[in-house]
């Protein structure tokens, strides 16, 4: 039997950050999927279609990653597809708050699927979809901060 986690999140758009997430929890899981989630608090840059497309592309040489969405109870989707943990990425002391709330909450819907902390390399600490995107709002280069498959949308998106 195959080890499934999730690794969920709205990826608008998937960094570098959470590609090194996605290839630590490989080391952990036979498969990882990507689970975008439709944001609905945020405004999206790019649509959840789009999203899987660059997460597909970002994750292609990655064996045992895919992408996929879901729009129910993420305890929910996980039973659906067989998984026994969620993964999650820490950057700092205040992504931990809210994280174990979310923990919490999961653990009280679903006790038999774990949530499993990661943090990604130095390198990336500070980054996050929202840094990227306040980046671009001034005009700014996101190279390095996100796969080459997100940039080259972006700026297709930004330069049309």
């Amino acid at each position: 039997m195959s080890k499934v986690a999730i690794y969920p999140g709205t990826f608008d758009p998937i960094t570098n950050g959470h590609i090194d997430i996605i290839t630590r929890s490989l080391r952990i899981f036979d498969e990882v999927i990507v689970a975008v989630a439709p944001s609905k608090k945020k405004e999206p840059f790019f649509t959840v279609a789009e999203r899987i497309k660059l997460i597909e592309q970002s994750i292609s040489k990655l064996k045992g990653a895919r992408a996929a969405s879901f729009d129910n109870l993420l305890m929910n989707y996980a039973e659906e597809t067989g998984s026994i943990a969620v993964v999650r990425g820490l950057r700092a002391v205040s992504d931990f708050e809210y994280e174990l709330q979310m923990a919490l909450m999961n653990r009280r819907l679903n006790a038999n699927i774990e949530t499993v902390f990661m943090m990604p390399d130095q390198e990336y600490i500070f980054l996050s979809s929202t840094i990227v995107k306040e980046v671009l709002s001034f005009g700014g280069s996101v190279k390095g901060l996100v796969p080459q498959a997100v940039e080259k949308a972006i700026n297709k998106k930004i330069y049309r």
